[in-house]
């Protein structure tokens, strides 16, 4: 398949129109408008907050330029776009904007043209579908209707499934991240804090053209690693023995997630090689499944019944067999969170219907409750932790805790938690990997060891 040179900003209107066609049967007075996000300053500062594209306009229009909209005629599938009139005072200070004529040229819309012709659009239908009022649209709110669940479910159903341009931005994003965590391994000797892990990859990221990362990134160490989302990124290394960092680049506003975890010195303890070859197994049995058709739920439980056994393996379980167990939820209380969720322009992707009034615990905080399509780009993000405040919220259930051996289960706590998360495209008949850094627990070992090797005057830093 060629890949199209413009985002196909087109292709997606259609698409959209297409899943708003299953909702409402009658488009013939009705258009789609949608605006992208302004250039905002702090509170009280004319410093500028980090520009952040609104991700529905993005789908439609492949367009980062503050303060632009879109008009999509339904009936002509004619793609407007509108760049904001230039201002002479920004140009004094940030240069010419993009003309007319080259952002015909660069973007896949039939025509461009200035805001000031909003209103002649807009009068044409009467129902001018939008997402939301806000700050850029606020004007044009009489002309406009919000908030239709219509639309959410149109554009929410195309951004799912991938396209071959998206899948190339997102294999672009998780090249920058194998990068990022390979220098990460590799860098321990000026890594002595958590904080040099956080500045390890965004150097690497932004050296590499990413200048966002998708999300804040977690970098913990030791106990800390048993708290999900974990952001402080500022404690001493030590003496602990383990690290986990969670962090994704972003290219194009299409986002990477990826996981690793790994020694502080290239050894792996017996506990924590423990954990850590159980997540593997959690990943590996679920991964094997991956294709059309497959149920998220189903994946998510059998990774619970892989802790299981492997709990019942180390002692942490006892004193019930694995049915029991299972149905103790018991298990929830070293791993809390879902399987995996969508991904694409947001790292919690649209579209994958969560249920956290679930009455079943363990599917609670699971995002993706859909039976697998081509198409889909999902986290496969299993994880095993040990944190005090998890083990004392769930023993307060005493039918969970008769199954945990006590004693057993604190010689963990020193390693907090260990997850393992890959970027996963499901194909035709499998899944393609995207993440392609090792989660290969003696390849890991050894990249650790050779940095370590190295020393710290190998490594270029000032401070």
């Amino acid at each position: 398949m060629t890949i199209p040179q413009r985002y196909p900003a087109r292709q997606h209107a259609l698409n959209v129109k297409h899943h708003l066609q299953t909702k409402l049967s009658d488009l013939s007075k009705t258009s789609i408008f949608l605006s992208g996000s302004l250039q905002e300053s702090d509170k009280y500062s004319d410093s500028s907050k980090p520009f952040k594209q609104e991700r529905y306009f993005f789908y439609l229009t492949g367009v980062n330029i503050p303060g632009s909209h879109v008009f999509y005629d339904l009936n002509k599938e004619e793609l407007v776009l509108f760049l904001p009139e230039i201002d002479q005072d920004d140009v004094m200070w940030s240069g010419l904007p993009l003309s007319i004529e080259d952002a015909s040229k660069k973007f896949d819309v039939d025509k461009v043209v200035y805001s000031n012709e909003i209103p002649n659009y807009l009068s044409k239908y009467d129902v001018n579908l939008t997402t939301d009022i806000d700050k850029n649209n606020q004007i044009y709110k009489n002309q406009l209707t919000p908030g239709q669940t219509e639309l959410f479910y149109a554009l929410d159903e195309s951004r799912i499934i991938k396209d071959s341009y998206e899948i190339e931005l997102l294999r672009k994003a998780a090249k920058i991240t194998d990068n990022c965590h390979y220098a990460v391994m590799s860098a321990l000797p000026i890594e002595t804090n958590e904080t040099h892990i956080h500045a390890e990859f965004m150097y690497h990221a932004i050296r590499q053209g990413s200048k966002h990362t998708a999300y804040d990134p977690i970098c913990c160490s030791g106990p800390s690693c048993g708290t999900l989302h974990y952001v402080k990124n500022d404690d001493d290394l030590g003496t602990k023995q383990s690290i986990l960092i969670d962090a994704g680049a972003e290219w194009e506003n299409y986002a990477a997630d990826v996981t690793r975890s790994f020694p502080i010195n290239g050894e792996w303890s017996k506990e924590h090689r423990e954990i850590y070859d159980s997540v593997k197994e959690m990943q590996d049995k679920t991964l094997e499944l991956i294709k059309p058709g497959q149920s998220w739920d189903e994946l998510h439980l059998l990774a619970h019944k892989v802790l299981i056994e492997r709990f019942l393996k180390l002692g942490i379980f006892h004193n019930g067999t694995k049915e029991e167990i299972y149905e103790s939820g018991a298990s929830t209380i070293f791993f809390p969170h879902g399987l995996g969720h969508l991904l694409g322009m947001d790292t919690h992707d649209v579209g994958g219907h969560p249920n956290y009034e679930d009455p079943d615990e363990k599917l609670q905080y699971l995002r993706l409750r859909r039976t697998l399509q081509k198409g889909y780009v999902v986290t496969d993000e299993p994880g095993i932790y040990f944190s005090p405040f998890l083990v004392e919220n769930g023993f307060k259930d005493v039918n969970k805790r008769k199954y945990v051996n006590e004693e057993i289960m604190k010689k963990y706590y020193p390693i907090g938690g260990v997850r393992i998360e890959d970027d996963i495209l499901v194909t035709e008949d499998g899944y393609e990997n995207l993440t392609g850094i090792t989660s290969d627990a003696d390849e890991i070992s050894k990249i650790v060891k050779a940095g370590i090797a190295k020393g710290r005057s190998y490594f270029h830093n000032v401070v």
